[in-house]
């Protein structure tokens, strides 16, 4: 979803009724859900390739390189 319809959405969802309301909420969550879902098997994939240890070794370098 790109700014256009992020804005497009609240503007469907401050003029809608109780019921449109109820189907865009509705559907906010359902999306929610879904990146959710997505996020956590990046997640599960990443950890057994062993990625997750590169990207914190990786950030831990770039954290003291800060100081």
């Amino acid at each position: 979803m790109n700014e256009e319809d992020k804005k497009e959405l609240m503007e469907e969802f401050k003029k809608g009724d109780g019921a449109k309301r109820l189907d865009l909420w509705d559907y906010a969550l359902a999306q929610q859900v879904l990146w959710e879902n997505i996020i956590a098997e990046l997640q599960r994939i990443a950890h057994e390739q062993g990625v997750d240890k590169e990207l914190d070794k990786r950030m831990e370098e770039d954290m003291k390189g800060m100081e």
